[in-house]
Order: C-alpha cells, then structure tokens, then sequence
C-alpha cells in the first residue's frame, strides 16, 4: 500500500461508528491472539486526530517498516471483511449474495441436496427483490442444480426456469437502456445546468426521443418505473417545465405508500422526495412543501438510517438544502442566516462527506441566503469557494452566475478597487464557457458604467433602467434560467426604494404567482444525485 493507501486507510478508519470498532475488535479477538500487529496498527491508526505521513506509524517498535505494506494491506481487508459482515444483518441484498456463495461452496463439494435446499431459501428472500442481478444469478444455480433434482415435473420446471429467465432478461435490457439514458442526461445536467439555448433544448430532446425506450410505464417493474419518473422528471426540469416536472416528482414519490426497509429502494425514496420539494418550493406550493418536508425529516428514525453512512449523509443534505429552501420561499432571509450561524461548525463537517457537484450546489444556496439576510461578507466567503474551486466543469452555470453575484456583493460592500478586476475576470470566465448570454452582459455593463461620483438620483435611474432591460428576459424561454439562480429583480427593487431585499421579497410573495415574478426569481437549484 502506498503513503495514499495509508490516507485511505486512516480515512476507512476514522468512518467507523463505535459499534463498528466494537464488532470489528470483537472477531479479532475470537483469534485468542490480542497482540495481532494489524489489531495494534488499527488502534494506533485511530488515536490519530489527523493523517499527515507515514512516519506517524513508523516510529512504532513493533512495526517492520519492511512488512508495513502487507500489514496495511490485510488490515484494510480485515476491517472490509467485518463491515460485510456487521452490514449483512441489515442489508437484505448483501445476505442474499452471502447464501448463494455458500451455495457455490455447496456445490463445488458435491454437497448437491444441500445446495438446492439452501437455494428454495434464497429464491424465497429473492422473489421480493428489485435486485435482477440477484434474481439471474439465482435462477442460473436453478438450472445448474436441476440434473440433480430430477422428478416427474422436471419438464415444467425447465419450461418455467426458462420463461423466468428470459423475463429477467427482457427487463434488465430495458433497465439498461434507462439507465444508460439517465446518466447520459445526469452527465449533460452536471456540466451545464439548465438548458441555454434552442440548441441545448433541441440537443437534448433528440437525446431523449432517440434513446427512451417505447413502452407503457403501467407494465414496467418498480425498479424500472422509479428510472421511467427520474428520467421524466430530469427532461423537464431541464426544460424548465416546472408543472411536469412536479407531477413527475409525485409520480415518483407515489410508488412508495409505505417508508421502504431495503437500502437502494430507501435511497430512491429519498431522491424523490428530494426532487418533489425542489418543485414544491419552485411553484410556491408552501402548505405542501412543509408536509413533504416533514416527511423527509421523520426518516431520521429510520433504521437504516442508522447503519447506511450514504442514507445518513443523503437525508442530512436533503434536509438541510430544503430548510433553506424554506427560506427563499417565505423570504426569510433573517431565520436562515441565524440557522446557518448556529449550525456552521456542522457543516463544515458535513462538507467534506458530500460528493463535489452537492458541495457546490450546498455552497451556492449558503451565499444566497447570506446575500439575502444582506450579510455580504458572509456571501463572499461562499461565493469563494466556488470562484476558486477546482472542479470548474461542474455545473459550469453555477460557476458564471457565482461571478455574477460576487461582482454585485463587491459593489455592495463598496470595494471598487476589486471591481474592475473582477468584472474583467468574470468576461473571461464567461466567454471562455460560452455563457456570455443577454442576462449576464446587461449585468456586466451595469457594473462597468457604475461611477462612484453618480448622485442617489442617477444610481436610482441606472437601476430603474437595469430593471427595465431584465424584466422582458424573465419571460424568454431560455434567458429566464437566469433569474433561477439569481433573484436580481428584488435586489434592485431594493435598491430603488430603499428598503431591505427581504422586504421586497416578502411583499412580493404576498401576490398570486401570476401577479409576480417571484416563480422565476428565486434561487433553488437541485441536487439531481
């Protein structure tokens, strides 16, 4: 293992609740030897607070740094082998593959009876699964055991080992297709975001005539239903089509009556309900939204929450997203930026468990709230994190509009010696992504004639006639992604009259949803993974 297995190593380590350490101890120790060296590399591991180099480990006694690989090595093993195990009495799947390895080892001792009264146990755990692979491999073993189970019905049964088989077939080749159509627009959506352009919009409607599958969604399995509504729900809100969308979140949701109790069905569940809420906020439906999200957070209970790292980091991020959420919907930007106050030392935690385009998103909504409560310092911080992040080919829309709001918190906290190397910067960034659009270049020549000498009068009329050129973009059916991201109208309304953008916000919110734009205008991007 090289100095980054030994991170890894450390990282695995330090992942363990206690009562993983506890059952992981307590098999080593059923060895009768408590002086194993990989038992006293496991214990010196975790005494570490953090990981810097090997020498940490090395200047231990007992350890042979010529040996250290090796040890490493069957440590990381060992400490998998006893997750497999403790995960087992939980996970349905992972106990399923566990008997049909024990009936391969059966069947390579000849022990064929055996085999076949193991396998009559694990059809019966299978036959509720969504799991296909599980329920091939199952019915491959019937067909390898069926010489040594001959009887008069052995006919039938061929015929029906048959027909079984070629429906499990015929439906993970469909799964297949949908899943290689949902990560083909996951893939375009993680990139871009919204679609731009009638080209973009055009682009992917070819995607998504040519590769869907021509089927009925009544005579589809529950697996292949929760990708037919993903895959659905991923098209409009693409589009921004945010009616379907929303019936497609319910769609999705629907299928579950009753709180799953397998992992992979539990984690669906709560992207659906992840998805629902982001459509739910979108078109104001606040007495719904509430309910869903209420629904979300009663999960926290469930039990496997407690052992499924993935679930617990799903469900705290989903819930998390959603509170603030909440906010932008009621406009109360003064509760969040509170909230957010008192739960940052938890986030920042949490931050480095999350995958990188949820990191982002999480960032993003953060700077928002901060900008909204009209702590621009704080929505500096954030915004950053994202400017100088890295992984600039993730959701490279979040990336301009970050631009685009940190050149509206710098004038906002007055540094004009900044502004003008950002706005540069920014054009830059824009048109090197080719995100130069109407929205971005009214904001950016905005800023550019701003003059620090204008009296209120002037600065009034330079934002009246800002609002004025961006109010005709609201309504264009590929320019209004902008206003997704940015709730740029309420801000200079804010700026006109004087008054707090929380104010302008909550008067606004006080209209039906046709009187407004506020549908448009408020930032709530998804987590679509």
């Amino acid at each position: 293992m090289s100095k980054a297995r030994s991170d890894q190593l450390f990282q695995l380590i330090k992942s363990l609740r206690k009562s993983e350490k506890r059952y992981f101890k307590t098999q080593c120790n059923q060895s009768g030897k408590s002086d194993l060296k990989y038992i006293k590399l496991f214990d010196a591991i975790d005494n570490l607070k953090r990981f810097e180099d090997e020498s940490q480990l090395l200047d231990q006694a007992w350890i042979n740094p010529a040996q250290f690989s090796n040890l490493k090595a069957h440590l990381y093993k060992r400490i998998l082998q006893s997750l497999k195990d403790y995960a087992a009495a939980s996970n349905e799947e992972l106990a399923i593959r566990e008997q049909i390895d024990y009936v391969q080892i059966l069947f390579d001792r000849s022990l064929y009876s055996q085999s076949i009264q193991l396998l009559d146990k694990v059809k019966r755990a299978v036959r509720n699964s969504e799991n296909l692979e599980l329920q091939l491999e199952v019915l491959k073993w019937e067909r390898n055991l069926l010489p040594f189970s001959i009887g008069k019905n052995n006919r039938e049964r061929v015929q029906e080992i048959v027909r079984a088989s070629n429906d499990v077939n015929d439906r993970i080749s469909r799964t297949n297709l949908l899943t290689n159509l949902l990560v083909e627009l996951n893939a375009i959506y993680l990139q871009f975001g919204y679609i731009r352009s009638k080209e973009d919009f055009d682009h992917i409607n070819q995607i998504f005539k040519d590769r869907l599958p021509k089927s009925d969604a009544t005579d589809l399995s529950l697996r292949e239903k929760l990708l037919w509504y993903e895959i659905y729900h991923g098209y409009y809100s693409f589009i921004q089509d945010l009616d379907n969308t929303y019936v497609y979140a319910k769609y999705w949701v629907d299928l579950f009556p009753n709180e799953p109790h397998s992992a992979f069905l539990l984690e669906k569940y709560l992207k659906g309900l992840n998805h629902l809420l982001n459509a739910q906020s979108r078109l104001r439906m606040e007495r719904e939204f509430v309910t869903t999200h209420k629904r979300l957070r009663s999960l926290e209970g469930h039990p496997l929450i407690a052992v499924n790292e993935n679930l617990r980091i799903r469900l705290f991020k989903y819930s998390y997203a959603h509170q603030f959420n909440k906010y932008f919907m009621v406009g109360d930007f003064t509760t969040g930026g509170l909230l957010l106050s008192r739960i940052e030392s938890r986030l920042e935690q949490f931050i480095g468990m999350i995958d990188k385009h949820s990191e982002l998103i999480l960032f993003y909504k953060i700077a928002c709230l901060h900008f909204g409560n009209q702590d621009y310092r704080a929505a500096l911080k954030w915004l950053n994190r994202i400017i100088n992040s890295e992984d600039l080919d993730i959701r490279e829309d979040v990336h301009s509009f970050a631009r685009i709001i940190n050149l509206i918190t710098h004038y906002e906290l007055g540094n004009r010696d900044v502004l003008e190397y950002a706005v540069r910067s920014t054009y830059r960034f824009l048109l090197k992504k080719e995100d130069l659009h109407h929205f971005q270049q009214c904001i950016l020549d905005f800023i550019k004639n701003l003059s620090w000498s204008m009296t209120d009068e002037q600065l009034i009329q330079a934002f009246k006639h800002l609002r004025t050129k961006l109010l005709p973009i609201a309504s264009s059916q590929y320019d209004r992604r902008a206003f997704v991201y940015f709730d740029i109208i309420s801000w200079l309304e804010s700026k006109i009259e004087n008054r707090p953008i929380e104010s302008v916000v909550k008067d606004k919110l006080r209209l039906p949803p046709h009187e407004s734009l506020e549908m448009a205008t408020r930032p709530s991007l998804e987590f679509m993974t």
